[in-house]
């Protein structure tokens, strides 16, 4: 499994949602995938984004989660 189109698999897109783009091998189990994007949603708060199956069984997933900006209240 690999990371991303950038070398840090991070992404910003506007000023709502952060994104992380994940490449899965066609060696990698359904199961396995299910389990790592359920850890991913579950501790990380992310969610599905869209997700795309190659003609060679390799998989990309796009994750995103919702930026929480804190503003200074002094």
């Amino acid at each position: 499994m690999t990371e991303g189109l950038e070398p840090d698999g991070w992404r910003a897109r506007g000023a709502q949602y952060e994104y992380r783009v994940l490449t899965l091998d066609r060696r990698t189990s359904r199961s396995d995938a299910s389990r790592l994007l359920t850890d991913e949603a579950e501790y990380g708060r992310w969610e599905l984004a869209r997700s795309r199956t190659y003609s060679g069984g390799a998989r990309k997933v796009w994750l995103r989660r919702k930026i929480i900006r804190v503003r200074r209240t002094i």
